[in-house]
């Protein structure tokens, strides 16, 4: 389980990375679930922090997180599932075999976003500002979580000459493209953090981010050698649910932005606003 990743035209270095990160009680706990796991404990902490200012209490987002993570592993797996079915069909019992790998990112925000939907209604909350402050959590937890493909020598692209090409046991260079997408969701949550404090309207930075992530999965999939298609098209699913994301995200922020009818909240009303300068 040990893989030997390399950049030989930036530096001389090998990297021996062990994908099991140590041993409990004879069961091995892989480096990607020690990654993933992090990802999302900085990501809720950083939520934890930024909460109140879209509307929602503290312990609201703890019981949020309580409904929406078991979701969000089964929708990733779902997603994955159903674009592989020629495979599982035939092997049914792999299906819940999560530790042997197989998520689809847009499968756990899609089935997030209705647990959340449902989450709010029952508890009245506005719907826009979860959307809105859950966006940027999700920015911070996938540019640590592409790390974990890096430990796992996957999620990477084809061939390429490029000087950052990365070696993965001696093989011919490849584009890193979970480092193109980590540094991608970086940069964009460090714009949506900036932005945050000078937004327009609630349900802005939502629909930022489906543009921002969206272009990058379009993007990346161009490259990468291990793409999900919708049967046997030889359509890329990431590629057409990413184009499909920028659309709408360009179309409503145009609209928006040039007619200023911007969407009310729904659920709870918004707290009101100081009249003080």
């Amino acid at each position: 389980m040990v893989n030997s990743i390399s950049f030989p035209n930036l530096f001389d270095r090998v990297f021996e990375i062990n994908r099991v990160a140590f041993t409990v009680f004879g069961k091995d706990i892989m480096w990607y679930g020690v990654i993933l796991t992090t990802a999302v404990i900085l990501a809720a902490v950083y939520g934890l922090r930024r909460c109140e200012e879209f509307g929602w209490s503290q312990d609201h987002l703890m019981d949020g997180l309580l409904w929406c993570l078991p979701a969000a592993i089964v929708g990733a797996r779902a997603y994955y599932v159903i674009c592989q079915w020629s495979y599982y069909s035939q092997h049914p019992k792999e299906i819940i075999a999560v530790w042997n790998g197989g998520l689809g990112i847009y499968g756990g925000i899609i089935a997030t976003v209705i647990v959340m939907l449902i989450f709010c209604r029952h508890h009245k909350g506005d719907v826009l500002g979860a959307f809105d402050f859950v966006s940027i959590c999700f920015l911070l937890a996938q540019t640590i979580g592409r790390w974990a493909n890096f430990v796992n020598a996957e999620a990477h692209g084809g061939v390429t000459e490029l000087p950052w090409g990365m070696v993965i046991n001696g093989q011919a260079p490849v584009h890193p493209t979970f480092f193109y997408e980590s540094m991608w969701t970086l940069a964009g949550f460090l714009f949506l953090h900036w932005y945050s404090y000078r937004r327009k309207f609630r349900g802005e930075l939502s629909l930022m981010y489906i543009g921002w992530y969206g272009m990058i999965r379009f993007l990346t999939e161009f490259l990468r050698t291990d793409s999900l298609y919708i049967g046997n098209t030889g359509i890329r699913t990431s590629q057409l649910v990413g184009g499909v994301c920028v659309v709408i995200s360009v179309a409503l922020l145009t609209y928006f932005y040039t007619t200023k009818k911007y969407p009310k909240p729904f659920g709870a009303e918004p707290p009101a606003e100081s009249e003080e300068e």
